[in-house]
């Protein structure tokens, strides 16, 4: 994760309070932004709340917005952040947090989506799947996380993307491990009804079973995918999923 940095203490008042702009900047942003102990988006959405409570209205919460969306925070999630607080802090607050998270997030891009969704894992996102994009309708993204001993490599599908049917051939062991780490997408075998998948949630894939994976239509989607280990291990791609199930 990259540091945060702060200079506007000094930029403001560094000649009229050096010893509050040496707190703000290297003690408040320089060292309690950067402890680890809370994630960055997390921390954004706390002080966002401490704001809104405190009455705080003016460009400094704009400032925390902006933060907030820019470390993950996304449209639906800082709505009903504020929703909830309005409860506790007061009505009218949370009218004026809204008028300004209205501006911040007025256009969420595509771009803006993928970013949120990568400050929502651990892993990478990674390069763009090229080497696989004819097995996949729709962009995908891959990061090895392990080359050596077993293969793991996390894969990230873009909304309403989906690999074609497939099976991992073997002539002993083989197949496959699905670890969902971020967003929500869906595992279906061929003849059986699709299994939805969130974060936490394990699929094992023997070798020898027909199946696909993928994003649901509204949602980004990573995970884990372990190659069990095994002999003469290969993969036969075949036709395409249906969408019927990615709801």
């Amino acid at each position: 994760m990259e540091k945060i940095t702060q200079d506007a203490g000094r930029k403001a008042l560094g000649e009229f309070a050096p010893d509050f702009a040496h707190f703000n900047d290297d003690v408040l942003f320089g060292e309690n932004w950067n402890n680890p102990d809370i994630d960055r988006k997390t921390r954004c959405i706390i002080t966002v709340v401490a704001l809104m409570a405190s009455g705080v209205t003016d460009s400094s919460l704009k400032y925390h917005l902006e933060n907030a969306k820019k470390a993950g925070v996304t449209k639906k999630e800082i709505a009903a952040v504020v929703t909830h607080v309005a409860f506790y802090a007061g009505w009218p607050k949370a009218w004026a947090v809204f008028r300004m998270a209205k501006d911040v997030w007025a256009e969420e891009s595509a771009e803006d989506a993928m970013a949120a969704h990568a400050n929502s894992m651990i892993f990478p996102i990674g390069a763009p799947n090229d080497g696989f994009k004819q097995y996949f309708s729709g962009r995908s993204y891959l990061a090895p996380v392990s080359k050596t001993q077993v293969g793991i490599f996390n894969v990230t599908f873009e909304p309403g993307c989906r690999n074609h049917w497939h099976i991992h051939r073997a002539t002993k062991g083989g197949g496959q491990i699905l670890i969902c780490v971020a967003g929500r997408g869906y595992y279906q075998e061929w003849g059986k009804e699709p299994t939805p998948m969130n974060p936490g949630d394990c699929v094992n894939i023997p070798a020898g079973v027909k199946h696909w994976h993928g994003a649901a239509k509204d949602s980004w989607f990573s995970h884990l995918a372990v190659e069990v280990p095994g002999e003469n291990a290969s993969t036969e791609w075949l036709e395409p999923s249906d969408e019927a199930h990615q709801e």
